[in-house]
């Protein structure tokens, strides 16, 4: 009796903390949960990891796919409207005063939605998305782009601070939501760029890392080609940044511009190459990937 009370005991802590470390953003919308990671991480057998995703997919928050795994199931925007606003939701628990800081990457109407809807409750909330990749968030070096009441947002700023070097206010709620979609659009181009400079410089046997170099110390020179090149160079497609999440965050662009009567051509152009890869079973690598799109049958590096 004694050792099944501890069996139940050890699933549920395992349970519990696999729950809190996803809700808490730990793991990324899809990202594969191994059970022998896992495991190893909180320093059990696979036996209590497998019966705590099970629990977790009764709750919607895990997807097994027979066969091939348990992934972390993709939040949709009325899932995170839900969470707020549902019966024994974050809306129904919070104190008066509270802020609440939203720094997913999703639409500005959720975000603008809720703000008001905080204020129903007597709370705040803040939009919050980060740029930065992986490297910036193990760092806290993060770019923040927030928006909401600026005298909520000086509240805020100490714990951004602890988060990210440059914390920027954007504007009123969903100011922080557009900020980010800038920076997709932004990146979108550079990757896009920095893929196309380094088949050119393939295809005409130039040196590749010598041209980088090159071109990275005068106008051409950018982030991607300081932090992302050198992966492609390496041939780590490992993600900084999911290509399924890429596609998600520029598919919340698209809708805004089609409501613009507005199209952007070079993003719906990435865009749809970053399908074709996702299609190709490549979304679960990072964005730097993007440079298969041009390999067809030969391997470029």
């Amino acid at each position: 009796m004694m050792e099944e009370y501890q069996d139940q005991s050890l699933r549920g802590k395992v349970f519990q903390k696999i729950r809190e470390e996803i809700l808490s953003g730990v793991y990324q919308d899809g990202e594969e949960l191994r059970e022998v990671t896992l495991g190893e991480k909180l320093g059990v057998s696979r036996t209590p990891v497998r019966e705590a995703l099970r629990q977790l997919e009764l709750e919607g928050l895990v997807t097994i796919v027979p066969n091939k795994g348990a992934y972390v199931t993709s939040i949709s925007r009325k899932d995170v409207e839900d969470i707020y606003t549902c019966k024994d939701g974050i809306f129904e628990h919070i104190k008066k005063g509270c802020i609440l800081i939203d720094m997913t990457t999703s639409s500005p109407a959720l975000a603008q939605s809720l703000y008001e809807k905080a204020k129903m409750y007597h709370a705040y909330m803040l939009d919050a998305p980060v740029s930065g990749g992986d490297s910036g968030a193990k760092s806290a070096t993060l770019s923040i782009m927030v928006g909401g009441d600026k005298e909520v947002f000086e509240q805020a700023y100490p714990l951004f601070k602890i988060l990210g070097t440059f914390i920027h206010y954007m504007g009123a709620a969903g100011c922080g939501q557009h900020a980010k979609a800038c920076n997709q659009i932004a990146v979108a181009g550079a990757v896009a760029a920095m893929s196309e400079a380094i088949v050119y410089a393939c295809k005409q046997n130039l040196p590749v890392e010598k041209m980088l170099n090159a071109i990275s110390k005068g106008a051409a020179g950018s982030w991607q080609l300081e932090h992302t090149a050198p992966r492609v160079l390496a041939n780590d497609f490992q993600p900084g940044f999911y290509i399924k999440h890429f596609i998600k965050d520029m598919n919340i662009i698209k809708a805004e511009m089609n409501a613009k009567d507005m199209e952007l051509m070079m993003l719906n152009t990435v865009l749809e190459m970053y399908r074709t890869l996702a299609k190709n079973g490549e979304e679960n690598l990072g964005t730097q990937a993007l440079i298969h799109y041009y390999d067809n049958d030969e391997k470029l590096i």
